[in-house]
């Protein structure tokens, strides 16, 4: 365990929740295991782990690209936490989002655009840039804390009813129902 409190051992071969939007699961790279925090970001490899599955290429300075992921992570985090009204949260995620622009150009194939951000600080800008297009396609409520109150992690809730309440009905629902039963018959 490191000073913050985070577990770091070796990064898991798989992880609660995979599969998110990336912006979400940057978010999830911490979650609740059996008591304690853990970090992906923060194990031996965890950085090369994720980026390996958003097939997101190893940047040259590994360092500089924990750093501003963990940043994207808090800004992120910090929005979804939020509501739309904090000024703050909001800062948080422009300053990760103005590590890079859009260019707009005009290609053979026709209309087109141009990323423009260094390869250090694109992982952290695609997630950023992830959490717009989340919100401008999604409901802010379709993008949900899961409701065990140890769980940490988020989801977008694409069921056609809207009605989705857990990460992930095997773990968090069956325990959420598990300890239901338990109080009600216990």
């Amino acid at each position: 365990m490191c000073d913050d409190g985070y577990m770091t051992e070796t990064p898991l071969q798989s992880r609660p929740l995979e599969g998110e939007p990336i912006a979400l699961d940057l978010v999830n790279t911490q979650w609740n295991e059996r008591g304690s925090r853990m970090d992906l970001l923060a194990m031996e490899g965890g950085v090369a782990q994720w980026l390996s599955e958003h097939g997101l290429q190893q940047p040259r300075d590994s360092s500089t690209t924990q750093a501003t992921l963990i940043e994207a992570r808090t800004a992120l985090r910090q929005c979804l936490e939020a509501d739309d009204g904090d000024d703050s949260a909001r800062e948080a995620l422009n300053q990760v989002l103005e590590y890079g622009r859009i260019v707009p150009r005009l290609g053979s194939e026709g209309p087109g655009e141009r990323v423009e951000v260094d390869e250090v600080q694109y992982p952290a800008w695609v997630a950023a840039r992830n959490y717009l297009e989340l919100r401008n396609k999604w409901s802010r409520k379709r993008i949900r804390a899961c409701a065990h109150p140890d769980c940490i992690l988020y989801f977008l809730d694409a069921t056609r009813s809207g009605t989705r309440r857990w990460c992930d009905m095997q773990t968090c629902g069956n325990r959420a129902k598990a300890k239901r039963h338990y109080n009600r018959h216990g």
